[in-house]
């Protein structure tokens, strides 16, 4: 049994140690917001964060992770109180078949808690490791750019530097 801190929730898991993340929040915990894209840690469908770094699931075996705090897309709200990043991703359209979004998710909400005041460069180059193959890459840049400005905004009560929507 391995024990797993996900989404502030503990899981006692079956799977062998061996076995990828993805597969453990997927099949065994009933987490579906991460998805399968190639299995080789390359196209970033997969991705989650661990202690606040995004990683591929589809790679990371179970036996790394006790002890240590997992986040998946469905730990950054809810579908009637959706958190900064998803509410961004929805006012902006970003998804348009939407397999790749909760990756990009996950790997922007990463860097924004990493460096709250990323800029659009910051942005662009942390995405870089995420495939979206509908072509939505515009739209998901402005709503990483709005859940910036959200994230600041509800952290200090003030307005941001940023304009909402300026990476077009």
């Amino acid at each position: 049994m391995i024990t797993l801190t996900i989404n502030g929730t503990r899981h006692d898991v079956s799977s062998d140690p061996a076995t990828p993340l993805l597969y453990v929040l997927r099949d065994e915990l009933g987490l579906h917001g991460a998805k399968y894209g190639c299995g080789f840690g390359q196209c970033g469908a997969c991705t989650v964060m661990v202690d606040g770094r995004a990683v591929y699931s589809c790679v990371t075996p179970v036996a790394a992770l006790p002890g240590r705090e997992i986040k998946t897309v469905e730990g950054l709200g809810t579908i009637d109180s959706p958190g900064p990043m998803q509410r961004a991703f929805m006012d902006e359209q970003a998804a348009q078949c939407g397999y790749c979004i909760p990756g990009m998710m996950m790997r922007a909400q990463a860097l924004l808690e990493q460096n709250p005041a990323a800029g659009e460069q910051d942005i662009r180059d942390h995405l870089q490791a995420n495939l979206c193959r509908c072509g939505t890459h515009m739209r998901i840049l402005a709503a990483v750019q709005r859940a910036a400005d959200l994230m600041r905004s509800a952290g200090d009560g003030g307005p941001s530097p940023v304009t909402t929507g300026a990476v077009r």
